[in-house]
């Protein structure tokens, strides 16, 4: 009964706090492409280009900071409470925010100073000024990433998803409106990228004043139990960086390699495409329409995966620290049966609708649309790998085996890079060779990681409960969704009508076969809100599994 209890404990815990963080990272995702679709009609896929460019400048200086530091930081907040210690959590807290200041603050300095060196090494000139625009949200970030991962590591995901929303709303308000001042302005199509994109700093310092009001806040009502004596605190301090660096520098070199293999496509994009025939200009333009429609597009359910992998690593931590097997088993399986559930049938329906999905959103893009919907189709493939990929990480970060994900991670880079490199340069693939090359990368570094889980750690859910049920209804699904699809098509209905129906019936059959194939389990049931009585009514049925 205790290890019951302890499990079910573990898994309604763990699923909350994926609750929070998956709404608040769904909308703001959903401000993400509301924000999209103003701007590439504002600046078209040329200014795109630009901001799109500096943004992943930005993206790997912000992951080489932040991306390890985080997730190290809540793992030790998370040991530290299990233990009982809160004044050893506030002295690690302190420590990380002083490494977080100082490499935000190097970090933009190293934008501004050499925004044009860096533009220019990316084959974009003209993205210079749009790249320091970005350079002070690497500061904010940082100071926000220390706060996130101390509140984390304490199971709050609350001030995460808040301070997420801030961020979005304040980059989607202030970069329309920067950027509508600039044109109006007469400034030409560069400037009016580089003020687009200010609204990104501003709405990250805006999410780093909230965090550190809510920090404070905190402060006050534990300052009883969080002061500290000043023996040994130099010592202490030490270690907690010591600490820190050794569980984040190997998380930091994996995320750091994804993305430098993101800026390595862009700019294989750019050369290669200019090797065999593109103008400068063609291949911005491409560029511009690829990662703004096709990549966003991409890269929203993986998204939304990630607060999965934020909410496991704190609550598997603090299972392996207190030694419970149940706990373990409990955290890990029900994080790769959500990834799975919900990863696969939208990796297929991604892949199949990639052209009425960017109808929809990009109406009047027309030229756009063309070029990313295909190249969307073959990333919606890999929509599937780069969930797993995003769990599984955290699983073995969580048991200490940070070194692991780096040589997945390191191997899928190369992939990506050579496989990138001669298909784009292939006139007859050109541009395809960007998410073909994405693809093998995503199941290369997938089979890398399920083969260390399987070698290391103890096994926790089957493969047919795991992913066969959840393909087998994702199959079904998309036979029954396509079949509406081509129905209302075929008796005259528009695009935006016929893909909302087959939505609609998508997400219906989904669900229907996925009790009917046993991949959703009573325990799976009572997780979600208002579960109990939803459980009430499907045994009625005979279709759910204990």
């Amino acid at each position: 009964m205790k290890i019951k209890r302890e499990k079910e404990k573990g898994e309604s815990g763990f699923i909350s706090g994926v609750l929070i963080l998956s709404v608040s990272t769904f909308i703001v995702k959903l401000i993400g492409l509301a924000y999209k679709i103003p701007m590439i009609a504002l600046l078209g896929a040329e200014g795109m280009g630009y901001f799109n460019s500096a943004y992943e400048i930005y993206a790997l200086l912000c992951v080489i900071s932040t991306a390890g530091l985080p997730v190290a930081l809540s793992m030790l907040i998370s040991a530290c409470h299990e233990r009982g210690s809160v004044r050893e959590a506030g002295r690690v807290y302190r420590s990380a925010m002083a490494v977080f200041a100082v490499l935000g603050g190097v970090g933009c300095a190293f934008m501004l100073l050499f925004s044009g060196q860096l533009a220019r090494l990316i084959e974009s000139p003209d993205a210079a000024a749009s790249v320091a625009a970005i350079a002070p949200a690497l500061l904010f970030v940082c100071i926000s990433s220390a706060v996130r991962g101390y509140f984390q590591g304490l199971c709050k995901m609350a001030p995460t998803a808040i301070s997420q929303l801030i961020e979005a709303l304040g980059k989607l308000i202030l970069g329309v409106l920067f950027a509508n001042l600039a044109l109006g302005a007469g400034y030409g199509i560069p400037t009016a990228a580089a003020f687009a994109i200010l609204g990104i700093s501003i709405g990250a310092m805006l999410s780093a004043l909230y965090l550190l009001l809510a920090k404070a806040i905190h402060n006050r009502k534990e300052r009883g139990l969080a002061l500290s004596t000043r023996e040994n605190a130099e010592n202490a301090r030490s270690k907690a960086v010591s600490n820190l660096f050794r569980i984040a520098i190997p998380i930091t070199l994996s995320s750091a390699a994804l993305s430098l293999t993101r800026i390595t496509d862009m700019a294989l994009i750019m050369r290669r495409l200019q090797d065999i025939g593109y103008s400068a200009a063609g291949a911005n333009a491409i560029y511009g329409s690829y990662t703004t429609l096709a990549v966003p597009m991409f890269g929203l359910i993986p998204s939304l995966i990630t607060p999965v992998a934020l909410a496991l690593v704190p609550r598997l931590s603090a299972a392996i620290e207190r030694g419970s097997d149940a706990g373990q088993s409990s955290v890990a399986g029900s994080a790769m049966r959500i990834t799975v559930f919900f990863a696969m049938p939208a990796s297929f329906g991604v892949a199949i609708y990639s052209e009425p999905i960017l109808k929809l959103l990009f109406s009047g893009e027309t030229e756009a649309i063309a070029v990313a919907a295909p190249l969307l189709s073959v990333l919606g493939i890999s929509i599937l790998f780069s969930c797993i990929i995003t769990t599984t990480n955290a699983i073995l970060q969580s048991y200490r085996q940070t070194a692991k994900p780096i040589i997945s991670v390191a191997v899928g880079a190369a992939v990506k890079i050579a496989s990138a490199y001669i298909l784009i340069g292939i006139p007859s693939v050109g541009v395809w060779g960007a998410p073909i090359s994405t693809l093998l990368c995503d199941i290369t570094v997938t089979a890398i990681n399920l083969y260390f889980i399987n070698k290391s750690l103890p096994r926790t859910e089957s493969v047919m409960s795991v992913y066969a049920r959840p393909f087998c209804a994702s199959v079904a699904m998309i036979t029954v969704s396509y079949a509406v699809y081509m129905a209302v098509g075929f008796f005259g209905g528009n695009t935006v009508m016929s893909f909302g129906l087959a939505l609609i019936s998508a997400i219906v059959s989904y669900f229907l076969f996925a009790f009917v194939f046993g991949a959703v389990r009573e325990s799976d049931m009572l997780m979600l809100p208002a579960g109990g009585r939803a459980l009430e009514i499907v045994r009625k049925t005979g279709l759910i599994r204990p």
